[in-house]
C-alpha cells in the first residue's frame, strides 16, 4: 500500500514561482472555493494524489480535498485552478482531517468513504474524466462500472478496453471517438455518454511543482517517522 503524507511547512526555496500553494480554486459558475493550502503525495514517488483546499471559513470543517487529476488550469484566472464541483456538493463530502493521513488505516478508511461519495453521489464523475455526469436511475443503482489507471477512485491500474471484468467495452466508433482528443465516448450498461475533455489541462505550473517535489522527495519526507524508520531498516 502506498504511503501518503503532506508537505506542511516544507518549501523548495523562498522564490519558487512554481509553488502552487496559495493558488485559488474555482468551482462551477466560477464560484471561488478557496486556496490550495497543501498537497497529499506519495512519499515513495513524489506523485501528488490530492490538493488540500482551505475554504477560508465557508465550510464547517475548513478544508476539503480534490483529486489531482480533477483539477485543471482556470480559463479565467491566471495561475489558478478549477474543478467541476459546487459548494453544495463539497458539503456532502466526508470531513477531512489532516491527522488521518498520518495513519495508514485511518487514511484507507477515509479514502473509501471519499471515493464512494464522489462516484456514487447524486452527481457522478466518470473515471478518467474531469466532467460531471448526471446519472440515469439504472446507473445510480448499479454503480459507475468505471475503471482507471492509477484512478484515484479505484487505486488500480487502468485496464485495457475490452479485457477483464468491469473493463470498458464498446463499438469501434466509440473507440475512435475516444482517441480523437476532442471528446471521449464511454459506453455504460445501456447507453453511451459523451464527455468533452478540457483542452486547458492542469498546466505547466502544476507539472513543474510536481517535478520539483519528485526531485526533492527525500527532503520533503524527512519529518515522516514512517519513512525515516523504513530507510534506516533498509540501510
Amino acid at each position: 500500500m502506498a504511503h501518503y503524507g503532506t508537505l506542511r511547512d516544507f518549501r523548495f526555496s523562498e522564490t519558487d514561482a512554481d509553488d502552487i500553494r496559495g493558488s485559488s480554486v474555482y468551482g462551477t459558475d466560477d464560484d471561488k472555493l478557496g486556496k490550495i493550502d497543501d498537497v497529499i503525495f506519495d512519499h515513495s514517488t513524489g506523485d501528488i494524489r490530492y490538493a488540500v483546499i482551505d475554504t477560508g471559513g465557508w465550510l464547517s470543517t475548513k478544508q476539503f480535498i480534490v483529486p489531482a487529476d480533477r483539477l485543471r488550469a482556470s480559463a479565467k484566472h491566471e495561475d489558478d485552478y478549477q474543478v467541476d464541483m459546487s459548494k453544495k456538493q463539497i458539503e456532502t463530502l466526508p470531513p477531512y482531517d489532516e491527522k488521518d493521513v498520518e495513519s495508514e488505516d485511518k487514511w484507507k478508511d477515509y479514502e473509501g468513504k471519499y471515493r464512494s461519495k464522489w462516484v456514487d453521489g447524486p452527481v457522478m464523475h466518470r473515471a478518467e474524466t474531469d466532467r460531471n455526469i448526471t446519472p440515469t436511475t439504472a446507473q445510480m443503482t448499479q454503480g459507475t462500472g468505471a475503471t482507471g489507471a492509477k484512478n484515484w477512485e479505484t487505486g488500480n491500474e487502468r485496464q485495457s478496453m475490452g479485457h477483464g471484468t468491469g473493463s470498458m467495452q464498446g463499438s469501434q466508433s466509440a473507440v475512435d471517438a475516444a482517441s480523437s482528443g476532442t471528446e471521449r465516448v464511454i459506453p455504460t450498461t445501456s447507453i453511451e455518454v459523451t464527455i468533452r475533455s478540457s483542452a486547458a489541462g492542469i498546466g505547466p505550473r502544476w507539472s513543474n511543482f510536481e517535478d520539483r517535489l519528485r526531485q526533492r522527495r527525500r527532503e520533503a519526507v524527512m519529518s515522516c517517522n514512517t519513512c525515516v524508520t523504513s530507510e534506516r531498516k533498509a540501510s
